[in-house]
């Protein structure tokens, strides 16, 4: 399976220290040496770095763990291909434009609901032909969607569900929606993602959409045969500081030195990054909203959020308004 690493801050920060250990799983202290990748939101822009080499020989990789780019918010994935070659098409995290805002998204685990069949004559295989020869993407739709406007690139369950996603809360909004909606709908879709297929199912994503907002949600488990569990797990730090020591290599950081009392990041990860932090670990079936480097799920957290300005931001079609009725009682 591949590994996640996200991050969520209240100031800009760059994510070097963590990414230092997380590269070192990329084909040297762990298995995960298919392609490694790195989506940076910067304002309404979005940086990103691909590379099909492991992470942990990659020299790209090695000049981005040095070079302190800042952010308020990130995420970077290590890969272990279990479907799709090991390409770049294929190296997460993905990226597509929606309502005028960046979307990316990186995943962990297998998605039976959209798994590629390897013989392309097995029913209800993804890619087919119709009556005229033409091929067509026979991908599930979600939600009300009945006419797909994302399509794949490569040839991974993980770039086909994020399609799958996008177009169904494209199908369902007209206006932006406001952070305690889209909780909501993002939430839907992970159920009915995982509903009929719940023992097979391992979904741990990352979804960024926009500059301040990082949603995650954790459906753990172990494939057949294995013995390896992937879940998600995630740490704020806040001044206090203390420091932090890596897990996959030689090196600490006392962030008392080097953060000031605005400061606070949260970090989410696959399996720990430090060896001396208390790290909490996602339940099964929890999605959390990340933004100032704070985690929410609550529906009048996430209103409170929206009212502070800190909601999706788009110049391309109108914002929606928070519900008087259905969230007043918890404002």
């Amino acid at each position: 399976m591949c590994q996640l690493l996200g991050m969520n801050c209240a100031s800009p920060t760059d994510f070097n220290f963590s990414f230092k250990g997380f590269k070192c799983r990329g084909g040297d202290t762990d298995v995960h040496a298919h392609g490694w990748g790195l989506a940076i939101y910067e304002g309404r822009g979005v940086r990103t770095f691909h590379d099909p080499l492991p992470c942990a020989e990659s020299p790209i990789a090695e000049m981005v763990s040095s070079y302190p780019i800042k952010t308020l918010n990130m995420m970077a994935h290590i890969r272990y291909a279990t479907q799709g070659a090991v390409s770049l098409e294929n190296v997460h995290p993905f990226t597509r434009e929606m309502w005028g805002i960046q979307w990316t998204f990186a995943h962990n685990g297998e998605v039976p609901m959209y798994t590629i069949t390897k013989n392309p004559q097995e029913e209800n295989t993804p890619n087919c032909c119709d009556a005229n020869g033409t091929t067509t993407d026979h991908m599930p739709m979600l939600g009300k969607c009945v006419k797909a406007v994302y399509h794949s690139v490569g040839d991974t369950d993980s770039e086909a569900v994020f399609c799958a996603m996008l177009n169904a809360l494209r199908a369902e909004f007209t206006t932006l929606p406001t952070l305690p909606v889209l909780y909501e709908a993002i939430q839907r879709l992970c159920c009915e993602i995982v509903r009929g297929h719940e023992e097979k199912t391992i979904f741990n994503f990352l979804l960024g959409c926009g500059q301040f907002t990082m949603f995650a949600f954790s459906w753990p488990g172990s494939r057949d045969g294995s013995k390896v569990w992937n879940g998600l797990h995630y740490l704020v730090r806040w001044p206090p500081f203390s420091k932090a020591v890596l897990a996959d290599v030689d090196y600490a950081v006392d962030f008392n030195e080097t953060n000031g009392a605005s400061d606070r990041v949260a970090v989410i990860a696959t399996k720990p990054l430090t060896k001396n932090e208390n790290w909490k670990e996602f339940k099964k079936g929890e999605l959390l909203m990340f933004d100032n480097g704070l985690p929410y799920s609550r529906p009048y957290e996430l209103c409170l959020v929206e009212r502070c300005g800190r909601g999706l931001s788009s110049r391309a079609i109108p914002r929606g308004e928070i519900c008087p009725i259905k969230f007043s009682y918890n404002i």
